[in-house]
């Protein structure tokens, strides 16, 4: 039965048309399926004769290397080649099963660990200047030494701890945009109206501020004193904290204060007190190594290279040095230990110089010499103003002349 339909099929022209459309896309597909195939073993057929070229390469070199068994170096050479030709035998294995060869992925180790070493960075003189400030600073006759905030307070409270410490905050929240001399005044006042948390808060805003004045921003000051002794009588009993956290919480506190507090209240060193000069100096030295304008970032970046047991002695013998050789204006570059190895000597020194005397002086600088300097300029002035010759201006009367015979 199944023939006979087979046969009807074959014979139907209708079903013959149909056959031949098959056929013929059917050859169109079975053309494109022999070139591609084509195309592969050609493909494989090269991969093949190449591995067997390499294959022939390493048997002629293996047999050439054996007659020199007898040499070390012959027996290293020969123990590679044995290893290697395993190695291109299986490679012609994988390409045998696969068809095609993977490609190997290649991996890269570093050398030394995962781990990477970060170096430790510190200015080239940091020493070397350090040394020679020391050495301007042996006197110890700077402002900072006998008026700053260890000398401020009463020396008649060491027996209540609690007041010698509040008295050190005090001096440190007035010494801020003051000077040393302006501080020290106004904390003899303060002492002799009575200096301690709960007599603060007694006293009226006009009388606190008759006492502090004329501190910078002596208004502002204050409120802050006022404001701060509230929270310590509340909080502490009239004592000051003892870490840095809640010493910057209080009014009118910021990080310097706070690292100087911990310091000479407490005896602690917890970071480097960063004022005004230890921030000008730092950038003019180069211990820093961006330039930057704000002090707290000066702070972190002396803490990160400057030794630990250097923090506490780094603030008084910075702002000394500032105080009297390393100025904010016309710096004295020709009297500093430091004029060559100093990236910012002489960029910002006066013009004429103050006279050049012994390094070795305890003070670089007197007044009374800056005074006669001063003087003979002035004197030196006089003199070639009276050289000069006048020069006559013409009277009212010789010009009214002039202009009537002009008409």
């Amino acid at each position: 039965m199944c023939n006979a339909v087979w046969c009807f099929r074959i014979t139907s022209p209708y079903f013959s048309q149909n056959m031949t459309a098959v056929t013929r896309g059917s050859e169109k597909l079975d053309r494109c399926t022999v070139a591609a195939s084509l195309r592969s073993r050609r493909r494989d057929a090269d991969v093949f004769s190449s591995m067997a070229v390499k294959v022939e390469k390493e048997e002629a070199r293996v047999s050439q290397k054996t007659a020199s068994l007898s040499s070390p170096d012959g027996r290293q050479d020969l123990f590679q080649l044995a290893t290697a030709q395993p190695k291109l035998e299986s490679d012609a294995l994988s390409l045998s099963s696969h068809g095609r060869r993977r490609r190997q992925v290649k991996v890269e180790y570093d050398e030394g660990g995962s781990s990477t070493k970060t170096e430790h960075w510190e200015p080239p003189d940091w020493k070397k200047q350090l040394g020679h400030i020391r050495e301007m600073r042996s006197s110890r006759d700077a402002p900072v030494d006998s008026m700053g905030a260890e000398k401020c307070y009463d020396t008649e409270a060491l027996a209540n701890v609690s007041v010698r410490r509040f008295q050190v905050l005090v001096s440190l929240m007035l010494s801020s945009q003051t000077k040393d001399q302006v501080t020290a005044a106004a904390m003899q006042k303060l002492k002799a109206h009575g200096c301690t948390a709960e007599k603060l808060l007694s006293t009226d805003d006009e009388t606190l501020g008759k006492l502090i004045y004329p501190v910078g921003f002596w208004r502002n000051k204050v409120k802050y004193l006022k404001m701060t002794a509230a929270v310590l009588m509340k909080d502490y009993g009239g004592d000051i904290p003892d870490n840095v956290e809640e010493l910057v919480r209080l009014p009118g506190v910021g990080p310097k204060m706070a690292h100087l507090a911990m310091d000479i209240a407490w005896d602690q060193v917890s970071g480097i007190g960063v004022d005004t000069h230890v921030h000008r100096i730092a950038n003019r030295l180069g211990w820093l190594m961006k330039p930057n304008k704000n002090p707290e970032a000066t702070r972190k970046a002396l803490q990160e290279w400057l030794p630990r047991d250097l923090w506490s002695e780094i603030n008084w013998l910075l702002v000394g040095f500032g105080q009297q050789v390393c100025l904010p204006i016309n710096p004295l570059c020709s009297m500093c230990l430091n004029q060559h190895c100093c990236p910012s000597a002489h960029q910002s020194s006066p013009a004429k110089l103050l006279r050049v005397r012994s390094l070795h002086s305890p003070c670089p600088a007197s007044s009374f010499q800056a005074k006669t300097e001063s003087g003979q300029e002035t004197v030196v002035k006089e003199e070639r103003k009276n050289e000069e010759p006048q020069n006559v201006k013409p009277t009212t009367q010789g010009r009214k002349h002039k202009r009537k015979i002009k008409h």
